[in-house]
């Protein structure tokens, strides 16, 4: 009875061995260190050509934290949302909340180039695009933080989930908070996120509703003045920025602008319109460490969403296309 015990204990031990080495790579393979021995010099080369392309266009900086932010919401932080469109399948850039409000591809082309110079088939699309954020932020005063690296980049991408899964700029408040929680993101990581308006600009297109639509959560004036860059028919590419005071500095201007019924997108709005978010903008209005804080926080948080590791997915060589 003794050996055959042992037995039985030994044969759970080898099949718990067997279960465990055939599992997926979880969260807990990605390291802030991930690159230090197979390329210690990516982080340097991504933040080098970021800089320069914030340099070049201080708009770029906002463009960059989008990019990431659009491609995790859809099939998780895969890179995905930079896939051309294939034979096999149509990507995420022209979904209708991608068409007009995504790009900076050719600044991640270059990043990619760049790195595969020094380090061929080593570093992810997909952890290019979270460093490529943090840097973007850094670039404009905004905070930084240590990303976390290890994420591989998909082979497919999906128009259709972008449109299930990306957020409205028409959405109401509980479609923004029930679209975040579907994400493992709660109502603070929404409205600190959304604090990434504090720079960047929109297009006529995704506002003019809430100029012309009998929208009273919004100030006279303000709404006046938008109208002129915004008509009621033409102009969808017409561009406002997103905080009218300081639109190329990270900062919590964009939640005092919402206070004072001044936010650009319906989207944006409705997180002060007097639900349940209007406590987390007044705080984050008067107290700019918080803001930060928990930006950076949301941030990483994001960055986990459905991860591809380990054996999964691939090193793309091209961010653009699969291998």
């Amino acid at each position: 009875m003794r050996v055959m015990a042992s037995m039985i204990r030994l044969t759970t031990f080898i099949t718990m061995l067997m279960v465990i080495s055939n599992m997926p790579y979880s969260h807990a393979e990605l390291s802030t260190a991930f690159y230090a021995k197979s390329c210690p010099t990516a982080l340097s080369t991504i933040k080098s050509a970021v800089g320069s392309a914030v340099s070049r266009e201080r708009r770029m900086a906002a463009s960059l934290l989008r990019l990431h932010f659009h491609d995790c919401f859809v099939q998780g932080c895969d890179a995905s949302v930079l896939l051309d469109d294939t034979p096999s399948f149509t990507g995420e850039k022209t979904a209708f909340q991608n068409a007009q409000s995504i790009r900076g591809f050719e600044v991640i082309d270059d990043v990619k180039s760049r790195v595969e110079k020094i380090c061929p088939g080593v570093v992810s699309c997909a952890d290019i695009l979270a460093v490529a954020a943090r840097d973007a932020s850094a670039a404009v005063s905004g905070p930084t933080w240590k990303v976390k690296l290890g994420r591989r980049d998909s082979t497919s991408a999906s128009k259709t989930k972008a449109e299930q899964n990306l957020p409205l700029v028409t959405g109401s408040l509980e479609h923004l908070l029930s679209n975040f929680r579907n994400k493992g993101l709660n109502d603070r990581d929404l409205v600190a996120l959304s604090g990434a308006h504090t720079i960047g600009q929109a297009a006529c297109v995704t506002f003019r509703g809430r100029l012309y639509n009998n929208d009273t959560n919004i100030d006279a004036g303000f709404r006046s003045n938008r109208r002129r860059g915004c008509p009621t028919t033409g102009g969808d590419g017409n561009l406002a920025p997103l905080d009218l005071v300081t639109p190329n500095s990270f900062d919590n201007t964009y939640f005092k602008n919402l206070i004072q019924k001044k936010g650009l997108l319906h989207s944006d709005q409705v997180l002060f319109s007097g639900g349940s978010t209007d406590n987390l903008v007044a705080e984050y209005s008067k107290n700019r460490a918080a803001f930060n804080s928990d930006f950076i926080a949301a941030m990483v948080k994001m960055g986990d969403i459905e991860l591809l590791t380990g054996s999964s997915g691939q090193i793309r060589k091209m961010c653009r296309v699969p291998n």
